[in-house]
């Protein structure tokens, strides 16, 4: 059976504000679920905390990205002002940057 790509509707390149939503609040109730399991084990160790602090920061970048989303910025990179392409947004849907930026930015 062949795939004919004729047929597939293209995505658009950047999500609605509903899609965006879903998917921050997809990943806010992921991280919120994470959080809750670390909080319950009894191990309180140096990379146990190390995970706390990293979940609490991503959870942080998903409530900025919700105020992106309500002021109309969502899906425009901090960095240089482009769209941040649909791609990226799906599988990072908090992300601040395009992926040349966010280089830059860690670097």
């Amino acid at each position: 059976m062949s795939l004919d790509a004729s047929r597939i509707e293209p995505r658009p390149e950047r999500l609605t504000a509903h899609e965006a939503r879903q998917r921050l609040e997809h990943a806010r109730n992921t991280r919120t679920t994470q959080l809750q399991a670390l909080g319950e084990s009894s191990q309180d160790d140096q990379l146990m905390s190390a995970q706390k602090t990293a979940i609490e920061r991503v959870l942080k970048e998903i409530e900025e990205a919700f105020a992106r989303v309500e002021n109309g910025t969502y899906g425009t990179c901090l960095g240089c002002g482009k769209s941040v392409p649909g791609e990226r947004l799906e599988i990072l849907p908090y992300t601040r940057y395009c992926v040349a930026c966010q280089r830059r930015a860690a670097a």
